[in-house]
């Protein structure tokens, strides 16, 4: 460098709290924040090398003190203005937790009580509140967030134990799940409850935690991450555009109310239930909860659950806001009965009338023995063959009384009943000797996972008569095979003329 010289003026940045429009001092600065940035010079025969130390720290309010910080996001900037002005009146320079939740969360309490909790711990604020500059640095951070792992973390986070934060319970799980099923399902205007929902987000918990009370952050992300991503991401996608148009509402004095959706499945009962009791409000005649559905919605590729178009009458284009509530709806609104053994029949041949040909995915659901359902999902059509067939979404899981997926993987699933010197039936898994799902040709008989189970198509009696005549068999067996007969009682024995039908005239006593 020579003679040449370089001078630096020092630039401090600050929170000015009663200027939020005014974000960053430049220039010599007599602010009492703990900055303090030195540049030194060194020359070398290559060059000049630069080496900046820089010991940056927060204000109170939890925001960054950084050199050069702008909000680039309008919306974000307008909400906390428009935020803080509502704080002040009630004698809080920042923006409080509770305006924050009854202004841009409205109808979703929890959820907004949460999402402040978490954008207040990110900054590190000693403040119960939050500064504006903080704000806007936090929920730029938060829309900025493209990764979907990233995204899921977050939201775990926000339902952890609040005594032990690196942890999460069966109750925060089951507020998480809530949330996702209540946004995606309470805008459509119906008051329709799922009465299985408690066992649905059951099922779910029992699979994560087994005999656990709780579970690690990590393991708790992972294991929605392989299950049930697209339903966090779901309420991620709201939280996103509610903060990014929140401020519209409030610019003319009204709070909030985020995006109605739409679900056309629930403008009627629950289309998973048998034509013979759609009039009855019975959950032991559904075919499928409303609330399972959903959850298979959000575990399944988006070809199963993608819901039909629905547009405008007056206009043949969509308008944005319509097409985001399209991709919010997590409800299947065009899934079609096929075939029903209680209706249709139980055979092969009645299951291969009513699916084949059905050039479309097709979802398989099994009632087993001891309350236990289990889902074997096809992407295509289903064809008569020896081989195994299935294209990347095949999937075989297990609904109740755990929610898990148990494989998942092309070249998985064979339908064979006519193709000789192979095995005949419906089976699912990609090993062939010891296959997930096998159902015999005749469709009578089930194994599971070397569990043989049966469907029971009958009603309870048919059940318990069933029962008694496998009882007097067992006795009836015992007792031939105890008492000994005599030459006399073996002269009148059935089984003596049943012998000497069969060609065998001569026996021994």
């Amino acid at each position: 460098m020579g003679n040449s010289s370089s001078k630096t003026d020092n630039v401090v940045g600050s929170e000015v709290p009663d200027s939020p429009e005014k974000a960053v001092l430049r220039g010599k600065s007599h602010s009492t924040a703990n900055i303090s940035p030195s540049i030194t010079c060194s020359s070398t025969s290559s060059g000049t090398n630069l080496k900046t130390d820089s010991k940056l720290s927060r204000s109170a309010s939890g925001a960054d003190v950084t050199e050069k910080y702008l909000t680039q996001l309008v919306p974000i900037e307008k909400l906390a203005v428009i935020l803080k002005e509502k704080s002040v009146k009630l004698g809080i320079n920042g923006i409080a937790s509770d305006v924050f939740v009854t202004q841009v969360f409205p109808h979703y309490a929890d959820l907004g009580r949460r999402l402040f909790t978490f954008l207040h711990l990110s900054s590190r604020a000693t403040t119960t509140y939050l500064g504006t500059m903080a704000f806007r640095q936090q929920c730029e951070r938060f829309l900025g967030i493209m990764d979907d792992a990233k995204v899921l973390e977050c939201y775990v986070k926000m339902y952890a134990q609040e005594d032990n934060p690196d942890f999460i319970d069966k109750e925060g799980v089951t507020r998480l799940l809530h949330i996702c099923y209540t946004i995606a399902m309470q805008h459509s205007g119906n008051g329709f409850v799922c009465s299985e929902i408690n066992r649905t987000f059951s099922s779910v918990t029992k699979s994560i935690f087994f005999s656990q009370d709780s579970m690690s952050l990590g393991y708790v992300c992972r294991w929605f991450e392989e299950n049930l991503m697209r339903l966090v991401l779901l309420i991620h996608k709201y939280c996103v555009h509610t903060l990014s148009t929140a401020y519209r509402g409030l610019e003319q004095g009204a709070p909030s109310c985020g995006i109605e959706l739409q679900t056309p499945v629930l403008e009627q009962r629950n289309p998973f239930t048998e034509k013979s009791t759609r009039d009855v409000d019975d959950a032991s005649s559904s075919l499928m909860p409303l609330s399972q559905a959903w959850l298979l919605a959000g575990a399944l590729p988006p070809s199963y659950s993608k819901p039909q178009q629905v547009t405008s009458p007056s206009s043949s284009k969509a308008s944005a806001a319509q097409i985001f509530k399209e991709k919010l709806s997590m409800v299947p609104s065009h899934w079609t009965l096929l075939y029903n053994s209680n209706e249709h029949g139980l055979g092969a041949n009645r299951f291969l009338h009513h699916v084949l040909g059905y050039r479309g995915p097709t979802l398989i659901l099994i009632h087993a023995e001891n309350d236990q359902t289990y889902l074997v999902a096809a992407p295509g059509e289903w064809k008569e063959t020896h081989l195994y067939v299935g294209g990347d979404g095949s999937c075989v899981m297990q609904l109740l009384p755990k929610f898990v997926i148990l494989e998942k993987k092309p070249n998985i699933l064979y339908l064979n009943t006519c193709v000789r010197g192979y095995p005949k039936g419906l089976r699912a898994g990609s090993d062939p000797r010891k296959p997930i799902i096998s159902i015999d040709e005749h469709f009578e008989k089930i194994d599971i996972k070397g569990i043989a189970h049966v469907w029971g198509c009958g009603d309870k009696t048919s059940r318990e008569v069933q029962l008694d005549i496998k009882k007097w068999q067992i006795k009836e067996a015992e007792r031939q095979r105890t008492v000994k007969l005599t030459a006399a009682d073996w002269m009148d024995h059935p089984d003596r003329f049943l012998l000497e039908l069969g060609g065998r005239q001569n026996y021994n006593n």
